[in-house]
């Protein structure tokens, strides 16, 4: 008997100690929208509340830089780096439970990605490599990356020390229900990870279950700073906002011992980030990145993201054991992505304009979303 995808997307479930009325996340986007001091603005408390109007469960947000020395990515990105930055994310998660919905903030330190901080005049990095690729123009980036300094050992407990710091805010501050630790795309824990951007020859660097140990690190001590009933999970990926088709050179080799680490280390949920995410994770075999996780983790939940705006694909994730599916491009087009599918309603296609020429919040979204 065929089902319908909206009885696997919109299933109620309970996982966290949260009750949850369906498996639709929206992904972390970065929209460089907060002021230049790092508060949310009154756009964003409008951006966040419209998905949480529409339905979704769960909402993850933009990497926000947790602490005021090496972490800010971009101008006007957000921050928790301090008590006066924490308070001000009340009106958005205060919003966003008054529509019965749950947030996560995305904690993430950009490293030698850096290209808009104020509080240091240079990046930092796992070693003195230069990042592939070009800065971000559409987050106001500007030529080549800098060339990072490696980071000493001081410098490396601090930036840990600023992901617990920040989450504590998060818990008793700012009213999130859970933090994201950002160990993907590119950015500094990820960075650590990468053989080609980590060519340490300390604890920190060498062989992957040492390149690991910053995440492993990172998310043992979140965990061990907040109640057990604060969910501490991580992002995790193989590309990079500047160098997109990365792949781990051990392959599944590669994925068993990152994913057993991350499950070792107290992670509450695994966040698997691919372009597609139902695609090979490596040239050659047929098993994705997210079924390598589900395979290597253990009972830890995932969250997949990467193209499942195709309800199919991602009824089919959750049918295959994925808590829940983030959406992306698909959430900015259709912010009231759950009541169109429980209505029935086609969804509607992304506008890439949206992201151009700068990834701000446009009016028009808003718009969308309170028409």
């Amino acid at each position: 008997m065929t089902t319908h995808p909206a009885d696997a997307i919109l299933t109620p479930f309970d996982m966290w100690g949260m009750s949850l009325p369906n498996r639709l996340a929206v992904a972390p986007m970065s929209r460089v929208t907060a002021t230049p001091d790092g508060y949310p603005s009154q756009r964003m408390v409008r951006y966040y509340e419209g998905f949480a109007r529409g339905g979704f469960a769960l909402l993850i947000t933009e990497g926000i830089y947790p602490d005021k020395s090496f972490s800010q990515g971009y101008f006007n990105q957000p921050g928790l780096a301090d008590d006066d930055q924490a308070k001000a994310w009340r009106p958005i998660t205060d919003n966003i439970h008054r529509h019965g919905s749950r947030v996560f903030a995305q904690l993430m330190h950009a490293g030698a990605l850096s290209q808009g901080n104020p509080h240091r005049s240079h990046t930092v990095g796992p070693s003195a490599i230069s990042p592939n690729g070009t800065q971000l123009t559409f987050y106001k980036g500007v030529g080549q990356y800098p060339t990072p300094v490696a980071m000493t050992s001081g410098q490396i407990d601090e930036a840990i020390g600023g992901f617990v710091q920040a989450t504590v805010r998060a818990a008793t501050l700012a009213g999130f229900d859970g933090v994201e630790i950002h160990g993907a795309n590119g950015y500094l824990l990820d960075q650590f990870l990468t053989e080609t951007s980590n060519q340490r020859a300390d604890e920190w660097g060498g062989h992957v279950i040492k390149r690991v140990r910053l995440l492993t690190e990172t998310i043992s001590r979140v965990r061990a700073a907040v109640d057990q009933r604060f969910p501490v999970g991580v992002r995790i990926s193989q590309g990079k906002v500047n160098d997109f088709h990365a792949k781990w050179p051990g392959g599944e080799d590669d994925a068993a011992v990152i994913f057993r680490a991350l499950a070792k280390a107290g992670a509450d949920f695994i966040h698997v980030t691919e372009y597609e995410a139902w695609r090979p994770a490596f040239d050659g075999a047929d098993t994705s990145l997210v079924a390598l996780a589900k395979r290597y983790a253990g009972d830890v939940p995932l969250i997949a993201n990467g193209g499942l705006h195709d309800l199919q694909r991602a009824a089919h994730m959750v049918k295959q054991g994925v808590a829940m599916v983030a959406m992306g491009r698909g959430a900015l087009a259709n912010p009231d992505m759950p009541s169109l599918i429980a209505s029935g309603r086609a969804l509607r296609p992304f506008d890439a304009s949206i992201l151009g020429p700068i990834a701000d919040i446009k009016e028009s979204e808003l718009t969308l979303r309170h028409g």
